[in-house]
């Protein structure tokens, strides 16, 4: 970071071209959003053109003129294609948001192999992949900005959730690992674990029971929970635009759990 720098450009995004896997909803738009906010150009894939059409409508209702690609960041050839179009059509990309990801809420020994290669390929495979794929350019123009999307689960085991633990243990890992290869080359490698956020995806885990009950599973989050709330996708916006800006440039190799206080608490005596 230049000495002297403004704090209204410390935390700028002007000009700065960021790729968010993933951003056709919930977590990853927020995000995206939010740089476009900061002054980011922002790119984002899906893997079908359905998804990809109804994103970029989304995206012109918020002002946003995002550019869109499809691209299944599994496939290293398809990621080596999308990162040379947004090249072509943006610049080198300077933010990178390993967003896209995954759960499958099954029992282990139910769970088939098939299921468990699925998701660690999604949430920690693809990671490695993009961000193989940019940290050259990054290297080359000196400096870059990579921001994973971990998870409490990074951290926490829970029932049901054996391959997404075992993939957001290990990209809390390869976080690390890419801070130590590359924070040399100016780059910063940190991630975001959020808590439990209220988005369509985990609506119905919030639905009034028929009895007018809250969900048993509201409740527990709650009860586990110092803010006594579930986080929104804006309660990230400010600690990924952080970790984008040029405010970070000495934090690397560290994961910002964004979780209203979770994972510092025991939790309520019955």
């Amino acid at each position: 970071m230049a000495t002297g720098m403004s704090f209204e450009n410390m935390f700028s995004l002007k000009g700065r071209v960021a790729l968010v896997t993933g951003a056709a909803y919930g977590i990853g738009f927020a995000i995206a959003r939010a740089f476009a906010k900061a002054g980011a150009k922002i790119a984002f894939n899906c893997r079908g053109r359905k998804h990809l059409d109804q994103a970029l409508k989304d995206y012109r209702d918020e002002g946003i003129d995002a550019k869109g690609y499809i691209a299944d960041v599994t496939d290293e050839e398809q990621v080596k294609k999308l990162v040379a179009d947004i090249e072509r059509d943006l610049g080198t990309i300077d933010i990178l948001v390993n967003n896209a990801g995954i759960i499958k809420r099954i029992p282990m020994t139910e769970m088939s192999v098939a299921e468990f290669r699925q998701v660690i390929d999604i949430d920690l495979n693809a990671p490695f992949i993009v961000s193989k794929a940019v940290i050259p350019g990054m290297i080359r123009q000196g400096h870059g900005k990579i921001i994973n999307i971990c998870s409490m689960m990074s951290e926490l085991g829970r029932e049901t959730v054996s391959a997404y633990a075992a993939a957001k243990g290990g990209l809390k890992m390869l976080t690390r690992n890419i801070c130590a290869e590359y924070g040399g080359a100016n780059i910063q490698c940190n991630g975001i674990g959020p808590g439990y956020i209220a988005t369509p995806q985990t609506a119905p885990l919030r639905e009034i029971q028929p009895d007018g009950s809250r969900h048993p599973f509201d409740k527990f989050i709650i009860s586990k929970t110092p803010a006594a709330r579930w986080g929104t996708p804006e309660d990230l916006e400010g600690p990924a635009i952080f970790l984008a800006s040029d405010a970070s440039d000495f934090v690397n190799g560290h994961i910002l759990y964004v979780d209203g206080g979770i994972l510092a608490y025991i939790g309520k005596q019955p």
